[in-house]
């Protein structure tokens, strides 16, 4: 049953205004790579964001040793907006560090904060943290931060509340693939934990990572090589997407992403979906926003301009744009939202729709109307 204020959240799509696109889930502009936190000059991060024409919400991995300095710098932006300036950086946010399976995530980021460390993190809600993908099967047997000691001494009955008491959203993802079914359940516990915790701030209290990556999954989502183009056609076809419905989710794509588009679809979660057709496939991301609602559905790029992301070097391979770690695994993107808005139009999304997956939505899920004027001031 949804809250009685969520209808409240999501006018319709004709009513959007004009507003100005965000770039949600981001880890580096130009030779900026963002993780680099301690020499992020965010005055020539703004000046970019300008340049390109977005609001953008830099994603940052966080060393445990480096939390300090993570706080400091997350103050300097509180600080550097309440002067007026940093007009286009509408937050922070952190992928990790309570990942279940550090998939592309530099596996350093991956750690279970202590309570006292988590009361840290919470506490840059007030100064800008915006939001931290963890992951709702973190303290599983097959998470990799299982043995932790800051596992065993927290757990979500108590971090969700104090996230949420501090205006920082849960953003779910980087799940392990060991019980699928198990991992869904834990995804309604944590967005209903959330709904009924005290909430500080405007917006949509729960987000996620991109949808269908580092998930369980039962359909093949991308076709990322040669070979594999060779017989995407087939395999879509097979998949027969209009057939495609919210009830029938777990079933053809597994529990884990039914379960996301579900509480999307309710007004929930603002889902994050990656465009670039490479992540994930056009034909399935196009078809997964129409049924999640494009008012639930934030088009992310998962960025990298640079060859190097969070301490460690990427490259690239011949058969896409995707940004490799040295172990064969996907770090980052590398395709501009420019391009990934008309990569939705070229699969039938409607103007509208990709106005609300580019800008309308994350405007409303992060509350970005109360807190700031949404025309983009001039460069």
């Amino acid at each position: 049953m949804k809250s009685p204020d969520e209808s409240q959240l999501r006018p319709p799509l004709e009513d959007l205004p004009e507003l100005p696109p965000v770039e949600v889930h981001c880890h580096g502009f130009g030779d900026v790579d963002f993780s680099d936190f301690t020499k992020v000059d965010l005055d020539r991060l703004d000046a970019w964001c300008a340049r390109e024409g977005v609001l953008s919400l830099p994603t940052m991995y966080l060393h445990r040793e480096q939390l300090a300095e993570f706080e400091e710098f997350v103050r300097e932006y509180h600080r550097m907006r309440g002067d007026g300036l940093l007009p286009h950086i509408a937050g922070i946010a952190l992928e990790g560090p309570l990942l279940a399976s550090h998939g592309g995530t530099p596996a350093a980021t991956v750690w279970a904060p202590t309570r006292h460390e988590w009361e840290r993190l919470a506490a840059l809600g007030s100064y800008g943290l915006t939001y931290t993908v963890l992951s709702p099967d973190a303290f599983s047997p097959a998470s990799e931060l299982h043995d932790e000691p800051g596992a065993r001494e927290t757990g979500f009955g108590w971090i969700i509340p104090l996230l949420m008491a501090h205006g920082i959203r849960p953003a779910l993802g980087h799940f392990t693939r060991a019980d699928p079914q198990a991992s869904a359940e834990l995804v309604t516990e944590i967005v209903e934990l959330a709904w009924q915790s005290d909430w500080t701030d405007n917006g949509v209290r729960v987000v996620t990572d991109h949808l269908f990556n580092d998930m369980p999954l039962k359909i093949r989502h991308a076709f990322r090589s040669s070979r594999a183009r060779a017989e995407r056609d087939a395999v879509i076809a097979s998949y027969d997407l209009p057939s495609w419905s919210l009830d029938t989710m777990a079933e053809i794509a597994g529990p884990v992403p039914a379960a996301i588009m579900q509480q999307a679809a309710a007004g929930r979660i603002g889902a994050c979906i990656n465009f670039d057709g490479e992540h994930v496939d056009l034909a399935i991301a196009a078809r997964a926003v129409q049924l999640m609602g494009a008012e639930n559905s934030m088009m992310m790029t998962d960025r990298c301009d640079s060859a190097r992301l969070g301490g460690q070097d990427l490259h690239h391979i011949v058969d896409n744009g995707l940004w490799y770690q040295e172990d064969g695994i996907v770090a980052a993107g590398s395709v501009p939202l420019a391009r990934q808005q008309a990569n939705a139009l070229s699969q039938g999304l409607t103007p509208e729709e990709v106005h609300a997956l580019v800008a309308g939505t994350a405007h409303r899920v992060f509350g970005l109307s109360v807190h700031a004027d949404l025309r983009l001031p001039t460069a």
